[in-house]
């Protein structure tokens, strides 16, 4: 895998990343805007719906690259959490709580397994049996 093809599939996947996270956090500040629902109520949805957002992201990753799926989901991972712990620190000036590692850490498995099925899934309908 040549390194061009391998740093697009990491942002087209950091992008798919973004874009859907973006999505939810707008349909969630209107849904706390609009009715009577607390956010405390939806920190589990918030939780399943970042898995789920970085496991899509892997998953795209890993299908755009076709090969090598857990170092496309692993590069993506990463570099998601690069990208938040740079906004948490300069931005906020704190670095990750032990809670939140933990978090991150996850959230990188979860793209890695996403990056090994998209390989599997989409990147196998060009190669040959």
């Amino acid at each position: 895998m040549d390194s061009r093809r391998l740093g697009i599939s990491v942002l087209i996947g950091l992008g798919v990343i973004y874009v859907v996270a973006a999505f939810c956090s707008l349909i969630f500040s209107l849904i706390l805007k609009f009715t009577s629902v607390q956010e405390i109520q939806l920190n589990l949805v918030i939780t399943i719906i970042s898995f789920v957002s970085l496991f899509i992201g892997g998953f795209v990753a890993g299908g755009r690259g076709k090969e090598k799926g857990w170092l496309l989901g692993a590069l993506t991972g990463f570099l998601y959490t690069g990208i938040n712990f740079m906004f948490q620190y300069l931005g906020f000036d704190s670095v990750f709580n032990f809670e939140q590692l933990i978090y991150y850490i996850c959230f990188t498995v979860t793209a890695i397994m996403g990056g090994i099925l998209g390989v599997n899934i989409i990147g196998n309908h060009s190669r040959q049996a």
